[in-house]
């Protein structure tokens, strides 16, 4: 298939709509198909260049501190890529994509769209992230300007089906994982200079108010084992100063900064525990990623997230928010070597499931429908 991604940026992998964006091309490419994409940046062959949004400074950092950047509609890049393409999939509903899903359908060109944000994570943004006026009010803005006109979204987990479904969304829902891929597998590395000594609990994930970083923080300081804990937040966004100064209780430096996939991949083999506080997760990559390659998780079981499923037994589990339960679960993990090891082991195959390549062929499924679908209507027309 021809297939055109619309996802405002994808050269920069910091958000996770991105990195996914880029897994998913570069799978897609690998089972055979042709993909381009319509993003910001430099024109390239596989890409349609579109302009940057510029906004106030203030609401530029907002924007740009959660890793992303948006794209000024041009119906004119959206004619020229939707002549070329068999199916048009977007990736989330922003400007560029509003506008440029009214052009695909003025042609009659197979299209689909993916829920990849979360509401809260635009509304913890202004600190509304708990307010269930405000998150229903963006549900159903983004049902009626954009995904009612579709008739097939890909949601990464049942939660966020039933979440769209409550909302009164009417497409056919295609629930998937975004997939592990396939370097992600089990491994240990021996620990480099700064990681000895330590018990490394690693979390991965921006700092921002939905993904509750302080709860780690507060839970590694009352651990009974603080000393011997080395907290590693992986990452960048708005909240890093304040979670740098929440640290300084810690009686180990907190180690925070932002990782190119192949260097967290070592990290990921060398860090002892992963730690999953999200309040609010679609999915949660960074946590599978994770066990995928052998880290036992612990993960917060919150309503707005979906990252608990994939626990194996509740000593993998603690409610969201509470950091004395967490503490005690870090504590347990701690004295404990040996059920690590083995959990360390079933983890990375129940990883097994989530593969990249599974989801690509459900994903293709998605696709070929759409195609059938929309080749039957403009027989009609």
């Amino acid at each position: 298939m021809k297939i055109v991604l619309v996802i405002d940026q994808f050269d920069d992998a910091n958000n996770g709509t991105t990195i996914s964006g880029r897994r998913f091309a570069a799978a897609l490419k690998e089972h055979g198909n042709e993909v381009r994409v319509i993003a910001i940046g430099k024109p390239a062959d596989y890409k349609y260049a579109v302009r940057q949004m510029k906004f106030p400074p203030i609401v530029e950092h907002l924007v740009t501190s959660q890793g992303m950047r948006l794209a000024i509609p041009n119906k004119h890049v959206f004619e020229k890529a939707a002549a070329w393409a068999d199916v048009v999939h977007f990736m989330m509903p922003s400007p560029m994509a509003v506008m440029g899903l009214k052009h695909v359908e003025r042609l009659g060109i197979p299209h689909t769209a993916a829920f990849h944000c979360q509401p809260e994570n635009i509304t913890f943004t202004f600190h509304m992230g708990n307010n269930k006026r405000v998150n229903d009010f963006v549900y159903d803005k983004f049902r009626d300007t954009f995904y009612n006109r579709f008739n097939h979204i890909h949601c990464p987990s049942e939660m966020i089906a039933n979440q769209l479904r409550q909302h009164g969304y009417t497409a056919q829902l295609h629930v998937i994982s975004n997939g592990i891929s396939p370097q992600y597998t089990y491994g240990k590395l021996p620990k480099e200079d700064w990681m000895q000594g330590y018990f490394n609990v690693l979390m991965v994930g921006r700092y921002a108010g939905e993904k509750r970083q302080d709860v780690l923080i507060e839970a590694a300081a009352k651990c009974r084992h603080a000393k011997e804990i080395q907290v590693i937040l992986a990452g960048k966004g708005p909240l890093e100063k304040k979670y740098r100064q929440l640290a300084e209780k810690l009686p180990n430096p907190v180690v925070m900064g932002f990782y190119e996939p192949e260097r967290l991949l070592d990290i990921l083999h060398m860090a002892d525990l992963y730690v999953h506080t999200s309040d609010a997760e679609i999915e949660g990559m960074s946590c599978t990623e994770a066990f995928a390659c052998g880290l036992v998780p612990v993960i917060a079981v919150a309503p707005r997230s979906a990252t608990s499923q994939f626990a194996l037994d509740e000593r993998s589990l603690f409610p969201g928010g509470d950091s004395d339960a967490l503490a005690e679960r870090i504590d347990w993990w701690i004295e404990h070597p040996q059920e690590r090891q083995e959990m360390e082991l079933k983890y990375a195959e129940h990883a097994k499931q989530y593969t990249l390549e599974r989801s690509i062929e459900l994903t293709e499924e998605m696709f070929r429908q759409a195609i059938e679908e929309q080749e039957k209507l403009n027989l009609t027309k």
